[in-house]
């Protein structure tokens, strides 16, 4: 059997990528057949010489092999260009903020369709396709990205992500024939070809592997045996937990039935292809009317329950049999082989899955050496099927997309996507929005104050310098306006928490940890602000730090800022457009009710707030004072009724002209100075001028949009 699966490929298949298309809801097949000869130079080429118009399957073999370590010189030439390139700005990276990336527009429908075009009951070992619909990446140097389907074996579950995924990754999926009878060791050694020849091509290149379910088992097991090799794993409930299954107890009854019995039980195919009602109930968005909801159900279902008859008549017991003791067989090799396992994890554990139990993505992130664990409580174990579920959001959110062997904050990030703004925007902080109904007011050069940014620099290096508010709650709707007004990203300048430390151990779902990071965040240091002010970035710094956002009781509006002017210095070496920003309201919203000299005091607080900041780094342990007194904790608060947001910013401060300034600690300290005198007559201007506002409460902002819709701009007071 094995030497039969290794044997040189005798042909490459293709399919019209009709299947694909959001247009054409009945796919056409064809299929042709060409000549091995071509075959390693396609195989080397993988996405990034895709046939256009066209779906490529190839089979794994390991002629490939030599081919790559012949192209070990090139691929380290190809490295180092690539490594010269990333020096790049941002705006000449080939993403800007808010690109389309095309999540969305597929559905469960297409996967139906699909299915329903792919060879299921196809001979030939198991092989690779390419899904071309989202074109070629458009980062250049984009890793690899292989997809490991579940048992059925189709390597269609992703189709709900290729578009998103396909511009910042080469894509390419497995596909499993039905009938195929590889062994899962046979599958290791096939898989383990196109991971060497990958490192081979691009040794400082990371390969990501997507594995689901099944696929899970295959990427832990690959890692373990080629720890040599830079993988990076997401997995999505990974089987690794089969023994405590209820497959377990009925596989024996299963082998007792006749080989060629066709599997027409739904509740046994449920197991290859997921639970009719359920993958009809995922394409269901939580927005649409009841009619909408109920014609997408029954439109969704009915295209599934023919497919069930067909996979019926095609899946007969032994093939059945055969899968469950393949995944039988790959839970228990990769249990034994996880601590050899060296890689980057990633673990997406649904709430509601079946496989693997609960607590099984738990045990994991307690053995693996480097793991990380987002938890999605209702959702069902067909994570990747359901059409709010976006893996490229996931995989930002974890701080784990890299292009070289060590991630780079600056010039690994990706910004914001149209579909992941509409989402955080217009969907998660929405109601906060709505209820503090934010001002944004800025300073021209003239000295004139406006609504809106039009006083605030078009293009970087610009560099914002405020007060921060009680949780930082008021870093959503600047971070919103500027994406959606100047199309740029705020590079802010955060805590180490959220990058570094033991907050792991929450592995929430897309939490504020998540947020910071996929929003542009970066971790507060001189070498950041340096490359990000070299890149010509919008820099969001706050001088108080923690100290100001988990602020004590009566401090509300005070600055505490350190006496290191630092900024001010390599600002003026850069040639940055420093701009002072003011922000008052949180007194509107929230009331300190235990702050940390009250909480400080209660022994099993105290004991959990030491031991969380224990081990996570600070960032003024040299600073003395309160400017240095940078403990995390989280005060208890009692929300009011909300009250307006009101930022002001002040005139920009151009230091083009005064590089020699950063020579001068004098002069840096008066313009340090100045510029918190600047913060500071801006945080009284907006708290005298919001008396006058006469939509400052919620009663009259509420009637204003019940009036003029809830889209209209709320009026304020006049500047």
């Amino acid at each position: 059997m094995l030497s039969s699966i290794l044997a040189p490929p005798t042909a490459l298949f293709l399919l019209q990528p009709s299947l694909f298309s959001p247009h054409v809801r009945m796919p056409l097949l064809t299929m042709s057949i060409v000549h091995h000869t071509v075959l390693p130079s396609v195989a080397g080429a993988g996405p990034r010489r895709r046939h256009a118009g066209r779906l490529s399957l190839l089979r794994a073999s390991s002629t490939e092999a030599p081919a790559a370590a012949a192209s070990g010189e090139e691929g380290q030439a190809a490295d180092r260009k690539r490594a010269t390139r990333r020096t790049k700005k941002v705006q000449e990276l080939g993403l800007e903020p808010l690109y389309d990336d095309g999540f969305g527009e597929a559905t469960v429908k297409d996967y139906f369709d699909a299915l329903r075009a792919m060879p299921l009951d196809g001979g030939g070992p198991p092989r690779w396709f390419c899904p071309v619909e989202g074109g070629p990446p458009a980062v250049d140097g984009a890793p690899p990205l292989l997809f490991l389907p579940g048992i059925d074996g189709v390597g269609m579950e992703l189709i709900l992500q290729h578009k998103s995924l396909g511009k910042v990754f080469e894509v390419r999926c497995l596909h499993i024939p039905v009938n195929d009878r590889t062994p899962y060791e046979g599958l290791l050694l096939i898989l383990e070809e196109s991971i060497k020849y990958e490192h081979n091509l691009s040794p400082n290149r990371p390969i990501y592997i997507t594995g689901d379910c099944f696929g899970g088992c295959l990427a832990l097991s690959l890692a373990a045996r080629n720890p040599e090799i830079d993988l990076v794993l997401v997995l999505v409930n990974p089987a690794t937990s089969f023994a405590k299954t209820p497959l377990q107890a009925i596989l024996p009854l299963l082998e007792m039935v006749p080989s060629n019995f066709p599997v027409t039980v739904p509740h046994l195919l449920r197991y290859l292809i997921g639970d009719p009602l359920k993958m009809a109930m995922v394409s269901i968005q939580n927005n649409t009317s009841p009619q909408d909801t109920l014609q997408s159900f029954s439109d969704s279902l009915a295209s599934m329950i023919p497919l069930l008859s067909e996979f019926g008549h095609i899946i007969q017991m032994d093939t059945l049999v055969w899968k469950l003791n393949l995944l039988k067989s790959g839970a228990d090799y990769t249990n034994s082989h996880l601590h050899a396992v060296q890689a980057e994890v990633l673990i997406l554990a649904s709430g509601n899955d079946n496989l693997p139990p609960s607590g099984e993505a738990d045990q994991l992130f307690k053995t693996l050496k480097s793991c990380k664990v987002r938890y999605f409580r209702t959702s069902s174990e067909r994570l990747l099927m359901e059409g709010s579920f976006n893996l490229l959001t996931v995989i930002k959110g974890a701080s784990m997309y890299r292009q070289g062997k060590q991630r780079d904050v600056v010039t690994d990030f990706l910004p914001p996507t149209l579909s992941e703004f509409k989402r955080t925007f217009g969907e998660d902080f929405k109601p906060l929005h709505h209820l503090l109904s934010p001002v944004m007011l800025s300073t021209l050069r003239n000295g004139k104050i406006v609504r809106g940014l039009a006083g605030v620099p078009d293009k970087g290096p610009v560099l914002l310098v405020g007060y921060h508010q009680l949780l930082a709650m008021e870093i959503t709707s600047m971070a919103e306006e500027f994406l959606r007004e100047k199309k740029a990203v705020l590079r802010t300048l955060a805590h180490p928490v959220f990058f570094v430390g033991n907050f792991e151990i929450l592995r929430q779902e897309l939490s504020f940890f998540d947020v910071v990071p996929m929003y542009g965040g970066v971790q507060v240091s001189p070498i950041n602000t340096y490359r990000l002010f070299e890149r010509d970035e919008f820099v969001l710094l706050y001088p108080g730090g923690i100290r100001e956002a988990l602020h004590r009781k009566d401090e509300d509006y005070h600055l505490f800022w350190p006496d290191q002017p630092e900024f001010v210095r390599m600002a003026a070496q850069f040639g940055v457009a420093i701009i002072p920003f003011g922000c008052v309201g949180e007194d509107d919203m929230l009331e300190i009710l235990l702050d940390y000299n009250d909480i400080k005091n209660i022994p099993y607080i105290r004991e959990s707030i030491e031991s969380f900041n224990k081990d996570c780094p600070g960032v003024r342990s040299t600073v003395k004072g309160e400017e240095g007194n940078q403990v995390l904790h989280l005060p208890a608060v009692l929300p009011k009724v909300p009250g307006r947001l009101y930022y002001l910013f002040g005139k920009p401060i151009e230091m083009k002209g005064m590089d020699g300034i950063h020579r001068d600690r004098k002069s840096a300290n008066q313009l340090y100075l100045d510029i918190r005198s600047e913060v500071e007559n801006i945080i009284s201007y907006l708290k005298r001028k919001r008396e006058q506002d006469p939509y400052r409460s919620i009663t009259a902002r509420t009637l204003y949009q019940t009036t003029w819709g809830p889209t209209a701009q709320i009026p304020t007071f006049e500047p």
